[in-house]
């Protein structure tokens, strides 16, 4: 079978959208890649963001391959499964100009996992596969009726199979990009300490989170806490350097200790970024990740009040003066440290503005506080709302316009409603 996997070109305006704009190793795309071809499929993996590519340019890329499937995904990498935007708009308008390639159309991402009916409708896919996709995928090429955690057309209706899907990460290989993709890649993500000389990428040593802060949405793919072997994640970021890669950024949900990896890494003449929870950092070990090249952190605080971290079920055991001493001090071993804050309705502005100049003043940055969207699949929108039905999207995107007359600065303008961004969306 010939399978097509396709990042589109996206574009941000008026969406709701927390994550970076630029573009991202598709890491998904990259083990699925290596899982089908293991299987003897023929693969094609276009990236139309990373290689900034238009419909037309992509239909020719796509049509002397004749893909038997296309897959397409809902979010722009991994790293921003947990912060998608909202919006089908732009999967849904570069599969209207796809669709008459005559392949089987397969969607996969935040959507797919957790309104699978919804999407399979407002995309007029084939079939969508709930969860995490790599060693889905393969599966489609047999049956569908025994592929596990997908949801397709019986008839008129949506046809829901199995739960959503998380892999084993012990069996994903270390990832392999051609060297003119890599070339291309000169963002390094979350980085303020130097501007590149080289090309940066993105590495996923762990998958997961063993806590359940209500704002994250996670419950439906990238759940459970699990490591990829150390060896695998080494020899991935050899080959890396070998391709000229002098930055990475760990899209882990949260980089946590680990003393082998900081050993490897110590060994590697590389540089770093993470995101993580400070609290779980001891003196030493933040001291290691500092030497290990670490040269970014992004650190979820989210709230200077115990009240709001509480809220928030943080279970976070250290008082705000000890948060602020932690990142201080890891301030003292890696270049740009960032504590990370939402806004909360027990922390008052005053407070806030003094918290974020005692830190500036010791070269630590806080974020003015950001309002968070309720995103279907996470513990915030079910104790709202219940479970997500097909309405999740349109419910969550309706609240947060009318709760919030400012929003993230990321965003700019403020965020059109979502039946606007969809309204172009041609279903042929």
């Amino acid at each position: 079978m010939r399978f097509a996997l396709l990042n589109p070109n996206w574009n941000f305006d008026g969406s709701i959208y927390f994550g970076c704009t630029e573009p991202h190793l598709p890491l998904e795309f990259g083990y699925a890649r290596a899982l089908l071809e293991n299987q003897g499929h023929d693969v094609l993996l276009v990236d139309a963001q990373m290689e900034n590519l238009s419909s037309g340019e992509v239909r020719g890329r796509l049509q002397p391959f004749r893909p038997d499937f296309l897959v397409v995904t809902t979010a722009p990498s991994y790293l921003f499964w947990r912060c998608a935007p909202p919006e089908l708009r732009v999967p849904g308008e570069m599969l209207s100009s796809l669709r008459d390639l005559g392949a089987k159309i397969v969607a996969v991402g935040p959507h797919a996992s957790t309104t699978p009916a919804a999407t399979l409708r407002k995309l007029n896919a084939d079939v969508v596969v709930l969860g995490e996709c790599e060693d889905v995928l393969p599966q489609l090429a047999h049956s569908w009726s025994q592929a596990q955690s997908v949801c397709y057309r019986v008839g008129s209706n949506a046809w829901t199979q199995g739960s959503t899907h998380a892999a084993d990460m012990s069996t994903l290989p270390p990832l392999r990009w051609p060297r003119e993709f890599i070339a291309r890649h000169r963002h390094h993500h979350h980085r303020f300490d130097a501007l590149p000389a080289g090309p940066g990428a993105e590495v996923e040593a762990t998958r997961g989170c063993p806590y359940h802060c209500t704002f994250c949405a996670k419950d439906n793919f990238r759940n459970a806490y699990r490591k990829r072997p150390v060896s695998v994640v080494l020899a991935e970021i050899d080959g890396l350097l070998e391709q000229g890669v002098e930055y990475i950024y760990f899209i882990d949900e949260i980089f946590l200790p680990d003393k082998a990896l900081l050993n490897g890494l110590l060994e590697r003449e590389l540089k770093f970024g993470i995101q993580t929870r400070i609290d779980l950092w001891s003196e030493p070990l933040l001291e290691l990740l500092g030497k290990a090249g670490c040269v970014s952190i992004e650190a979820g605080i989210e709230s200077i009040t115990p009240e709001g971290r509480d809220e928030l079920a943080k279970k976070c055991k250290m008082s705000t003066s000890e948060l602020t001493e932690r990142l201080i001090f890891a301030r003292r071993h890696v270049p740009f440290v960032q504590g990370n804050l939402i806004q909360m309705k027990h922390d008052e502005a005053e407070q806030i503005e003094a918290w974020r100049a005692l830190l500036q003043q010791h070269g630590v940055w806080a974020n003015v506080p950001v309002p968070m969207f309720a995103y279907p699949g996470s513990p915030d929108y079910t104790a709202r709302w219940g479970a997500p039905d097909d309405r999740a999207w349109e419910r969550a995107h309706q609240h947060y316009l009318a709760s919030f007359s400012t929003f993230s600065d990321i965003q700019g303008k403020r965020p059109l409603p979502l039946e606007v961004l969809e309204e172009r969306i041609e279903r042929n």
